[in-house]
């Protein structure tokens, strides 16, 4: 596919010189509505308000955009969350790749009039931004809420339901506010870790999977950590030696299809010293709502709830 979208772009210039009057009449509908303008972290866009010819290719954003009835005419269907197995068996749904890569020339083909993107695909934008208005709909871990109001507000003026949206972020900032409540007034700390093919990266403040600390006020295990993409390395002598109080598990390998952890892997001599694992608060948490999404209404109410049933 690497090799598709390195051709495609090569060949832009034909492309478009080519697929013009066709792209013309493919917006016709659209061609006499308003249009609004909002920016994101890559730049100020103008989208046609109620755009129907939309590529979704972040979970978090089709989450969203389900939740107000919209249906695109393409999605990025590899690893795509259980929760969102409906949009796979649309046949009437195009399937352009995955959230880290895409099939550009299709994308193209389609003649949309917005694409939603990630920041999985962050590198693509200048690409994907010559075809139709490019929207980054990606996750600020400095402000998690934030950057979740920014992202639905933005949507709720490019769909005209702003009111909508509204109401589903004060619902979760409201739910966020009475967990942090219980969260931070308790003295257990914890550590949050992804596990990978048999190997641990542990995450804390200001990290991808921040909200445990910055947003709910789970006090941390281990203060300091980097916040690189990746996190940083962690044995099982490293989480023994912090000694969690909760031991949050992000499993990876089962978020994108391959095989899934067992539990007893992780869970062996050295993890057992924990308190974690003798208060029994080592915590599986929905892999493909944390690692693969974590940006959409749903999935953000997933992981509230599951940080949440620790101190209810």
């Amino acid at each position: 596919m690497k090799k598709a979208i390195g051709l495609f772009a090569a060949a832009l210039v034909l492309v478009f010189t080519s697929c013009n009057s066709g792209q013309q009449s493919g917006s016709e509908e659209n061609a006499n509505n308003e249009t609004v303008t909002v920016t994101h972290n890559l730049g100020t866009i103008e989208v046609p308000v109620n755009p129907q010819r939309v590529v979704v290719l972040e979970f978090g954003a089709l989450e969203n955009l389900d939740a107000i009835g919209v249906k695109p005419v393409a999605i990025a269907k590899n690893a795509l969350p259980d929760y969102l197995s409906k949009f796979k068996d649309d046949e009437s749904i195009e399937d352009v790749g995955n959230i880290t890569e895409v099939d550009i020339e299709k994308i193209n083909e389609l003649q949309p009039d917005l694409i939603i993107i990630g920041g999985r695909l962050a590198e693509s934008y200048e690409t994907l931004s010559k075809i139709a208005p490019t929207y980054n709909h990606a996750n600020d871990t400095e402000d998690i809420l934030g950057s979740l109001k920014n992202n639905l507000n933005n949507l709720g003026q490019i769909f005209n339901k702003e009111e909508e949206f509204k109401k589903a972020f004060d619902k979760i900032k409201t739910k966020a506010e009475e967990v942090h409540a219980n969260a931070s007034v308790s003295d257990e700390k914890a550590l949050v870790v992804l596990h990978n093919k048999g190997r641990f990266s542990a995450y804390g403040s200001k990290s991808r999977f921040a909200i445990v600390h910055d947003v709910l006020g789970v006090k941390e295990a281990k203060p300091g950590l980097d916040t690189h993409t990746h996190g940083n390395v962690a044995s099982n002598e490293f989480i023994q030696q912090v000694n969690p109080d909760i031991l949050f598990v992000i499993d990876r390998s089962a978020a994108i299809g391959d095989q899934a952890l067992n539990r007893e892997d992780v869970e062996n001599k050295l993890i057992q010293q924990t308190n974690a694992y003798k208060n029994d608060k080592i915590v599986y948490l929905d892999s493909q709502a944390w690692y693969l999404s974590g940006t959409g209404i749903i999935s953000v109410n997933m992981m509230i709830d599951e940080v949440a049933s620790v101190f209810n």
